[in-house]
């Protein structure tokens, strides 16, 4: 949690001073979709004062809102006001956001939002400089800024962030910044140390702010930074040049003359005890001079920082808060471990760190790239690396010792009085680094590395930050920097088609920006459509070798890889979606997971793969082109296809065995038995079916796509018939749609009736949940030719039970009636129980549609009876939800909850989460019409949870009835 935000006394914490945040209590709550959170975001920056709904209007959506944006912003305000108060009845009054003046007010205590802190310090220090008090005025300002991670509410859309509400917020902060170098000159040395991070993050925001750079120039010369004070000040005149056409005006002008009358100094009679003793803040010696002694050279190796460095805000406050702000204190942790997969830009932000927290280390920096992965396999060994260091910390040649130990052994007594910051870039593992590490306390060591240093964080007690992919917000920022906004936001579209082909990966996201900005007269577009029709190879991320191309950097690391490894991660390029369960990986290996494991760890040391859940891995998808091409390269044919089937038959076996889980007493097709090289996953009951189901359920998709594409279509069907029920009972109809339009072309292109009538018949039910009955009834009256044709009852039966069910939602009753009387007859025939169970309990449904409900209950008793006879837990449970619906039309409303309520407990033992949210709703009408209206709140509030949670469509009318309950009038 952000440490701004804990003064509160009350429950509610806000963050507005950087990404959107809120948390009751320790616990940070999700806030809900992007216009939602940017609700919140406009709210809190104008906070306890009302904020009409023409401009949040305005902000939302611009020029062009749509007819329903007030009524968009009305929900939003409701989920807002569940979300800070959950416990607040359906027509309560909410302490935090309520009505008034035409729109909607935010009321928060001063010390329970974080931009109301900032400003209260703000007043303070004014208070405090206007008293004559610079010191503490100065120290006010920099408790302020701390609380700022980044632009206010970053993380919200770009178009909506630019709105001047926004840009008023980070004003202030600009304002603060440039406050604070001013009182840091007054206060000494130790303050303006203090405040040159944040003075030169804002400076490189605001390039040609030329009050602030030269408060920079200033502040950079009173603590001993004369040289760079002076770059600073040729930087910003050129650019003002290049960009405006103009001079440098008088702000900077009199900061340069200062600097170079060496009358920029500290009001403090003297300097940090450090920089004094390690000649932190004193003339360097010639760097040449044959006289130069180890005691008074100060090395600043570290490379330029990235002038275009884009995020990474969660990372870098989780390296800074490690690191103390006072100069007398030692970091907490001497070593920093930076991991992550090649590409992913770890040595870009060790250097912008390092550069952040370099005034804290008056002894100097070290920066070594020891070639752990070089291409040329020319790793540096650690003698050399401290060869290297020795020589800039002044030891002659002629007195460096010869062995490795006495070697380290003078490195770490040079460093014993010192504060030094050392940067060992691209290791190759613990031992490669380990005698490069300082021992003296108030040194640091950050170590980037592609594998995971599990030998430095277990045994020296480093801390670790493993770098993940870019945001989208980050990624969009990364092209804006190297780009242009203007060009970003001009093909919008398109920048995304960028973002997603690159797949948030900065090596990627670099290579397409340079190629956009060495050809400006490219349209992004054109570029996006290049990484579209190169997709499946890397050839669009083709660049300078080594740094700038992907195959090669790739390369790196995959030549380290043991043999069986290397296999894995080919194999794993043949895998269709962006994660897979270790029985997936041991499939297309053919082997048995205990042996596969090993493999993966290997793997995922080298941060070629990652284990993203336990038992769970993910490969960045350029990462699986990168293996996929290997494979293709180095692997016969018919073992990428072997491996390939072996894949599909773990996804169809673990599905079918998931489905039979939930539904035992469903129809299903049988499958032959499955090959001994593959694994099928061992399910935890229905909860592990529910969860394996929609882990998987993309890799599923996938699998039924590529087998109509490049198989022969017999997993394509049968894998569609297995999941016809999970999609269906999710509220999944497009994809439904979709694989079962698959499944039927390929049954057809192979010849095979029953999967033809098992795809017709699920095609034609899809087609009616979306309410498109001639394509419904035409698949359907197709799938009975077929099931007449193999002579399968059961399947008949089926079909007609799907005719009867979208008869009633047309209201043809009788139609269903007599659909229902066929299915009964043909399910005695087949000896199918179930089936004539759950024929009662429809045929009882639609009863209660025509309004005979002493009909309805008799038919649905004896459903559930039967149900219960034969140990169908779902049927009995379906059947005790509609003898429910009977007694609440017969205005029985205790009967009709006791019956809902045991089927709530069925359904939530058996992990049926959509009909579990029926029944919820069915239970919150029962209250609605007993005029309970806060139970009846309640019961739809779940339900709609679950709706929303599954993504079913049904939430929509949920909501209304939410709405219409009195959440629209509340808000």
């Amino acid at each position: 949690m952000v440490v701004a935000v804990r003064w509160c006394s009350v429950q509610l914490h806000f963050a507005v001073l950087g990404p959107v945040r809120v948390w009751r209590d320790e616990t940070e709550l999700t806030l809900g979709p992007p216009k939602q959170r940017a609700l919140l975001a406009l709210l809190l920056t104008q906070a306890n004062q009302p904020v009409p709904v023409h401009e949040i209007v305005d902000v939302l959506w611009g020029q062009d809102p749509p007819d329903s944006a007030v009524n968009v912003v009305q929900r939003h305000i409701g989920e807002l006001r569940r979300l800070l108060e959950p416990d607040l009845p359906s027509r309560g009054m909410s302490r935090w956001l309520v009505r008034g003046s035409g729109g909607y007010r935010l009321n928060v205590d001063a010390d329970c939002l974080d931009l109301l802190r900032f400003r209260a310090l703000r007043q303070r220090a004014r208070q405090a400089a206007d008293a004559g008090k610079p010191t503490e005025a100065a120290e006010l300002l920099i408790e302020a800024l701390q609380l700022w991670r980044g632009p206010a509410a970053s993380g919200v859309a770009p178009e909506i962030r630019s709105h001047p509400n926004f840009a008023a917020v980070d004003g202030e902060h600009l304002v603060a910044v440039k406050e604070v170098a001013q009182r840091a000159l007054e206060s000494g040395p130790s303050f303006g140390l203090r405040a040159l991070v944040t003075l030169r993050q804002a400076a490189a925001h605001h390039p040609l702010d030329e009050v602030l750079q030269a408060r920079l120039i200033q502040v950079l010369a009173a603590t001993g930074h004369r040289a760079e004070a002076l770059d600073v000040y040729r930087t910003v005149c050129a650019r003002l040049v290049d960009d405006l056409g103009v001079d440098a005006g008088p702000e900077l002008l009199a900061a340069q003359q200062q600097v170079l009358r060496q009358t920029v100094t500290a009001t403090a009679s003297t300097a940090d005890s450090d920089a004094t003793t390690s000649g932190g803040n004193a003339v360097e010696p010639d760097a040449g001079s044959p006289t130069r002694r180890p005691d008074t050279v100060r090395p600043a190796q570290l490379p330029a920082d990235l002038a275009a460095f884009t995020g990474r805000s969660r990372e870098l406050a989780s390296l800074s808060k490690l690191v103390p702000t006072g100069d007398e204190r030692a970091p907490t942790s001497p070593i920093r471990v930076i991991g992550g997969m090649a590409g992913v830009g770890k040595t870009a932000l060790a250097v912008h760190w390092a550069h952040q927290v370099a005034d804290r280390f008056p002894g100097g920096q070290l920066f070594i790239d020891l070639r752990g992965f070089h291409p040329s396999g020319s790793i540096m060994n650690p003698s050399e690396a401290i060869r290297s260091f020795l020589d800039a910390l002044g030891i002659p040649v002629d007195r460096i010792p010869a062995g490795l130990d006495t070697q380290s052994a003078l490195y770490r007594s040079l460093l014993a009085d010192r504060r030094m910051l050392i940067v060992l870039d691209n290791a190759r593992d613990t031992e490669h680094v380990r005698p490069l590490l300082p021992g003296a306390a108030g040194c640091l060591a950050i170590v980037t590395s592609r594998n995971q240093l599990y030998g430095l964080v277990a045994g020296d007690g480093a801390d670790s930050v493993t770098l993940d992919l870019l945001t989208d917000a980050d990624s969009f920022q990364f092209l804006y920097q190297r780009l242009g906004k203007d060009r970003i936001v001009h093909e919008a579209e398109a920048a995304t088609d960028i973002v997603e082909a690159c797949g948030h990966l900065p090596l990627a996201l670099a290579i397409v920006s340079a190629r956009a900005a060495m050809n400006p007269r490219f349209t992004l577009a054109s570029i996006a459509s290049e990484l579209l029709e190169s997709r499946g190879s890397l050839d669009a991320f083709s660049g300078e070798a080594p740094v700038a191309d992907a195959r090669s950097v790739f390369f790196w690391s995959y030549r380290l890889l043991t043999p069986d490894a290397a296999r894995v991660f080919r194999l794993l390029g043949l895998h269709p979606g962006a994660d897979c369960s270790l029985a997936a990986v041991a499939s297309l290996a053919g082997q048995e997971p205990r042996r596969i494991r090993s493999a993966l760890t290997e793997l995922v040391r080298t941060s070629l793969v990652f284990e993203s859940l336990p038992g769970r891995f993910s490969c960045h998808e350029l990462l699986r082109t990168y293996g996929a091409e290997l494979a293709q390269a180095q692997d016969a044919a018919d073992e990428a296809l072997a491996a390939r089937q072996r894949m599909f038959d773990h996804y169809l076996y673990t599905a079918h065995a998931a489905d039979r889980i939930l539904a035992p007493k469903w129809e299903r097709i049988d499958l032959h038995p499955v090959a001994a090289d593959v694994t099928v996953s061992q399910l935890s009951g229905q909860a592990g079916a529910v969860d394996w189901l929609e882990a998987n359920r993309p890799a599923l998709l996938a699998v039924i796509e590529l087998d109509a594409k490049f198989g022969d279509g017999r997993y394509a069907w049968q894998l569609a018939t297995v999941l016809e029920r999970y999609l269906d009972r999710n509220g999944r109809w497009q994809e439904q749609l979709l694989v079962q339009s698959t499944a039927t072309m390929t049954a057809q292109r192979l010849g095979d009736i029953r999967g033809q009538a098992h795809a017709h018949r699920a095609l034609g039910f899809v087609n009616g949940r979306l309410e498109r009955w001639g394509e419904a009834d035409m698949h359907l009256a197709r799938a009975l030719e077929l099931f007449r044709e193999l002579d399968d009852p059961s399947g008949q039966g089926r079909v007609h039970r799907y005719s009867a069910f979208l008869a009633n939602h047309r209201k043809r009753y009788d139609v269903a009636l007599e659909h229902y009387r066929q299915a009964s007859l043909l399910y005695r025939a087949a000896d199918r129980t179930s089936g004539e169970a759950s024929v009662l309990n429809e045929l009882g449904w639609t009863y209660i549609l025509k309004g005979r409900y002493d009909d309805a209950l008799a038919q649905c008793r004896r459903a559930v009876a039967l149900h219960r006879e034969i140990g169908d837990r779902n049927g009995e449970a379906a059947a005790l939800d509609s003898v429910g619906y009977a007694h609440y039309y017969l205005q029985e409303y205790s009967e009709a909850l006791a019956c809902y309520e045991h089927a709530l407990r069925l359904y939530r033992e058996i992990r049926d989460l959509y009909l579990e949210a029926d029944t919820l709703e069915h239970i919150g009408d029962t209250h609605q019409a007993a005029g309970r209206h806060a139970r009846a709140a309640f019961a739809w509030r779940q339900a709609l949870g679950i709706l929303d949670t599954i993504g079913h469509p049904h939430a929509a009318d949920v909501r209304d009835k939410l709405d219409s309950n009195g959440a629209s009038q509340d808000a």
